[in-house]
Order: C-alpha cells, then structure tokens, then sequence
C-alpha cells in the first residue's frame, strides 16, 4: 500500500523534470499524508501541477464512514468506484519518494524507499471530483523484490516514458493496465528512518535523514 510520502525536491527541479508549472503548490513536503491538499498533475490539464484531496469517500452503504486512499491495480478496471476514472480521470502524484513499515518483534520500523538517480518521479493515481474539488487514490501493486521484505504491496511509480500516455485521454484505462506493474527494483533503494515519521502531523528536513543506529546495532538495512 502507500500510506505517506514525500516531495522534498523544490519546485524548480520539479518543474524541469515534469515541464510543468508548479506555481500553485508549495513545496517542499516530508511527510505527505491522507487528508491533506497535495501536488498532482490531472488528465485535464497535463502542464500544470494542482494541489488536490488525498482520499475519496468509501461509497460502502452500512459501514462508517472511511476514506480510500489506495486502489489495487488488479481489480481497478472491474470495481464500479474505480472503473471509469481509470478511463477516464486519470492523474500523476507527484513526488520523490514513499514511506512504509517494516513490521518486527519490536514493532514497525519506518523505512523511506527512493529511485537510485535521486529523481523524483509520479505514482499511477484516479480521480474524482468531491465537493466540487479535485480528490484521489493511488494505485498499488505487488511488491518488488527491494520491498518484499518491508510490505507485500507498493506504489505504481511511472516511468518517464509512461507519463505521457497515462494523462492522455485519448488513451482508454484499458489500454494502460501493462504499466500497473512494479517498478524494476535495480533502480530503487531503500533506507531506514526516524519512527518520528509515524506521526503524520511531524514535519520537516529531519524526516528523511537516515536513521542511526544505537549501541547494538548491526547496521544492517533490514538488521
């Protein structure tokens, strides 16, 4: 799944990197989470990047009230909630790196998981409009072989080359479901973090420091 991540890179690099316009967002952001205004790039406009609603209602009828924040790429293009915003309201959610949990004997270790060139880069999301704003999900998938010891799932993260066709619309969701797969894990790596990060109402630089070990330590990644 992906619960939190990052956009620690500044607007210019971003905007360079995505040829698209920034200027509506304020960056950078260490601890991206559920509920919050964040940055993405909508099938609608594919040059400008716009802050919008992490998470869409769960329409479930006799259950509480929920927020759904992920959506697995395997059932996506046959769920009636997802379905046709697959085909049709697709975006890009920007950002330059993703938060998970490793769960131990001792509890949840917090990991941060990056591409190898340090570039930032988007996840697969949907979109729907939700009190007249812009709000999404991100699609998930099966965990690659750099993930599988801290969660089963991930992130759909883009390649350059997919970006493109996943905002066009003249492309139906069909057509795309070959790029909901895993990232190749040879340019990923993952590093071990603060569980300062649990709360999602810290912020800030520190966030994305390597964690240091104590005394006894192996310093081991997944030690």
């Amino acid at each position: 799944m992906c619960g939190r991540y990052t956009v620690a890179k500044d607007q210019e690099a971003l905007g360079r990197h995505f040829r698209a316009d920034f200027s509506e967002t304020h960056l950078p952001i260490y601890n991206a989470s559920p509920g919050q205004q964040l940055p993405v790039i909508l099938d609608a406009e594919p040059r400008k990047v716009r802050p919008a609603l992490w998470g869409i209602p769960a329409r479930s009828p006799g259950r509480q009230h929920r927020m759904l924040i992920n959506a697995r790429a395997e059932t996506a293009s046959r769920l009636p909630t997802f379905r046709h915003a697959l085909r049709r309201r697709r975006c890009a959610v920007i950002a330059d790196g993703f938060y998970e949990w490793q769960a131990t004997g001792l509890g949840k270790r917090p990991y941060r998981i990056v591409l190898e060139a340090a570039e930032p880069f988007a996840f697969t999301g949907i979109w729907q409009v939700c009190r007249g704003e812009p709000a999404y999900v991100i699609l998930t998938t099966v965990a690659n072989a750099l993930m599988r010891p801290i969660h089963d799932r991930m992130p759909v993260i883009l390649g350059r080359q997919e970006l493109g066709a996943w905002l066009d619309r003249d492309r139906p969701g069909d057509d795309l479901l070959q790029a909901l797969r895993p990232y190749p894990e040879s340019a990923m790596q993952a590093y071990r973090v603060s569980t300062t990060v649990n709360n999602s109402k810290n912020e800030g630089r520190e966030l994305i420091d390597p964690w240091v070990p104590g005394p006894g330590a192996t310093g081991l990644l997944f030690d």
